[in-house]
């Protein structure tokens, strides 16, 4: 039996077993982009500190603690829980009770691979990382030249836009000009039968501008190539600071609520060059031209260094968009 890997978030303060001096020197230490079998992202980020190490993994879901760490050089070892029995249905979640699975990688320059145990099969599976590089200084964006806009949804129809998994339901529609996702779905859980839409082209700096409305108690986000989630919900969500409307979700709290009560239209600028973000709700900027310090979960992908598309989340609850116009940054 293979174990099934389609998301879970972990944030942690991690329990060193062994750190020592080879630990503390330790090549392991940095932020990777990871790669699951099934093409699933995740997120691992390793950081010496006063106390030993703090760090998080994740894909999508909830937080799992991390355990029995051991950091020898360029090798590492942990313990995590996983659900290990088939999904209930094309992307959803593992089924089954928690068990303690053995993660055991090493690093080669840039690279590194683990290999996660099933304790019941005894098959293991390879997850691959790629380190990211530090950020770059923060641009000075007022030397940033534009070229003339792309216009990501026509209106009238899909073209150029495609369900990242073609196995899931597609909820999305035009409707009188606007892109509309309908799902029954009316909770916040990471899982659906409903799929996300993501563009065909993709894209590295920019300017996006773009309007939403998502009903009261509504949750959706727009992925900024795939990568960084601009999250999107009603003023009143009970989701606010890093998890509100005009945050990067999970990383960036806004500096203040800009936003409107659910079924009000909304705006969108967002500037994204050299991994820092500028963030306009509603003509008030709430994160101006600030680090983003790693990928959010439940993106397409994790490396921060390629090329990706616009990424707009179809498995939460209904919303609609309209307007999306890219201007790539000129070169």
């Amino acid at each position: 039996m293979m174990i099934m890997r389609k998301g879970l978030i972990v944030t942690l303060a991690w329990h060193m077993c062994a750190l020592g001096e080879e630990a503390g020197n330790s090549s392991v230490f940095g932020n990777w982009a990871m790669q699951f079998p099934d093409g699933s992202p995740g997120w691992l980020s390793l950081q010496k500190t006063t106390s030993g190490v703090e760090g998080e993994f994740w894909s999508v879901g909830a937080p799992r603690q991390l355990q029995e760490l051991i950091i020898e050089g360029d090798r590492i070892r942990f313990d995590r829980k996983y659900r290990i029995g088939p999904p209930e249905f094309v992307g959803g979640p593992p089924t089954g009770n928690r068990v303690p699975c053995r993660h055991e990688g090493k690093v080669d320059g840039d690279r590194m691979k683990l290999f996660l145990h099933n304790p019941e099969s005894g098959g293991r599976q390879t997850i691959r990382g790629k380190r990211m590089p530090p950020l770059p200084p923060r641009p000075n964006l007022s030397t940033l030249e534009f070229d003339d806009p792309i216009v990501l949804f026509n209106g009238r129809d899909l073209t150029g836009w495609r369900l990242a998994n073609p196995e899931q339901i597609n909820g999305w529609r035009v409707v009188e000009g606007h892109l509309v996702n309908t799902t029954p779905k009316l909770d916040f859980q990471p899982y659906s039968r409903y799929g996300n839409l993501r563009s065909d082209g993709e894209f590295e700096d920019f300017r996006l501008t773009l309007e939403f409305n998502v009903p009261e108690g509504g949750n959706s986000g727009i992925y900024l190539r795939g990568v960084y989630e601009v999250q999107v919900v009603d003023r009143d969500s009970r989701m606010q600071g890093k998890m509100g409307v005009g945050a990067v979700f999970s990383r960036i709290a806004p500096r203040v609520n800009a936003g409107k009560p659910g079924g009000e239209w909304q705006r969108y600028e967002v500037i994204l060059v050299d991994r820092h973000i500028t963030v306009v709700l509603n003509g008030e900027t709430v994160i101006d031209n600030e680090p983003l310090r790693g990928a959010t979960n439940g993106g397409l992908m994790a490396d921060e260094t390629v090329p990706g598309p616009i990424y707009l989340q179809g498995d939460h609850t209904a919303v609609q968009y309209r307007n999306l116009l890219l201007y790539p940054v000129r070169r």
